[in-house]
């Protein structure tokens, strides 16, 4: 890496990365791999076939407790997590008073306490947000001694299971703590790649032995940071910072689920009179599939026009989807232009390429729901 890159904050895996082969490249302030020796289309394909291992310890970790904690984290979010059991987990966002997204999360109910995970990018504004916001009977520690990896792909459970044989009754979007290969683990069934797999939460001191073990197996190959946005790009998944971020609301984000019933009713979530007025009328424009016609991949800021050669939106996110062996791409157009199936053009390099929206997402999710 560049001397300028130095300064750059490093994970737990760092030397392992490095060990492994990886091109470091620097990522919301840490340095991390995009890719190892096998490429990204090859770590791609082989999360889909096998398991990949990722390092995702830059995402923040934070632990909100306190007798008032949902209470006061249902003022920031749309979602309903008073009737988040113990041990389930839910995917939601900040709002801000404009109904903007601050950020999306993960937010578990972990018994006596509610354990979040936030972008990386992001988290040093969420826990300032969290702080002026969250009242009086609220406490939030920041985790920084532990490390997150995602084991991912469909012979995670398997592979995990050799190590912790509890982790087979996890269903999807379930939490546990669970002693891996001696190690003591925060385990969610969950992962931002459409397949099934697990997002483990392990001490730093143990976070390389484990990594090790992990990738012992003859399923797990590690996976960088391009293979992880081909993926989630492949399962539809918002990337924030490119398809959601403070310009959008989870209505024209496509979100209206993580909006339950009772919070559609009440409100009092930051944003809720935009929100929810969006719900009712619906918005302007919409986060939508694009599949373009040819080879030629179209990628983020890429202007979406109509039949008439009208600017009707833009490109978020795009690239090369090796499981649907095309090029694919997500973007926002104008309400009327949101339906499946209708004809735009892409303005690539100069000229208007044919594409059509589509449904969601371009390869199948293959959760584990028991």
């Amino acid at each position: 890496m560049a001397d300028h890159e130095s300064e750059l904050l490093k994970t737990a895996l760092y030397d392992l990365h490095v060990e492994l082969g990886a091109k470091m490249v620097p990522f919301a302030g840490y340095a991390m791999p995009v890719q190892y020796p096998l490429g990204v289309k090859g770590e791609h394909l082989h999360t889909r076939a096998k398991a990949g291992l990722f390092d995702v310890s830059h995402m923040g970790q934070v632990r909100l407790t306190g007798e008032n904690r949902v209470a006061e984290l249902e003022k920031l979010v749309p979602g309903d997590i008073a009737i988040l059991k113990p041990g389930r987990t839910r995917y939601s966002a900040f709002t801000q008073d404009d109904g903007t997204i601050l950020d999306d999360l993960m937010i578990t109910n972990a018994g006596d306490s509610l354990f979040l995970v936030i972008n990386a990018a992001c988290k040093d504004d969420d826990i300032v947000h969290m702080r002026a916001n969250l009242g009086d009977g609220v406490s939030l520690e920041e985790i920084d001694d532990r490390a997150l990896l995602a084991l991912q792909g469909p012979d995670a459970a398997k592979v995990l299971a050799r190590f912790a044989p509890s982790v087979a009754d996890l269903k999807f979007m379930s939490f546990a703590e669970i002693d891996i290969a001696g190690s003591p683990c925060f385990v969610t069934r969950s992962g931002y790649t459409g397949e099934d797999g697990f997002e483990i939460s392990v001490p730093n001191a143990d976070a390389e032995a484990l990594a090790r073990k992990l990738l012992a197996e003859d399923e797990v190959e590690a996976i960088g940071l391009g293979a992880r946005d081909s993926l989630r790009l492949e399962a539809g998944l918002c990337l924030y910072g490119n398809d959601i971020d403070t310009t959008t609301t989870p209505v024209e984000g496509d979100l209206n689920w993580i909006i339950n019933k009772r919070r559609r009713a009440e409100g009092g979530f930051k944003g809720a009179d935009v929100i929810l007025d969006q719900l009712e009328h619906g918005a302007d424009r919409k986060r939508v599939g694009i599949k373009p016609e040819g080879k030629a991949p179209a990628r983020e800021h890429t202007q979406i026009l109509n039949a008439d050669g009208e600017d009707i939106g833009e490109i978020k996110s795009g690239g090369f989807g090796p499981t649907v062996d095309g090029p694919i791409a997500m973007g926002y157009v104008a309400i009327e232009f949101a339906e499946p199936g209708t004809k735009v053009d892409l303005m690539v390099r100069g000229k208007a390429r044919p594409a059509e929206v589509v449904e969601l997402p371009f390869a199948p999710h293959r959760y584990f729901r028991g």
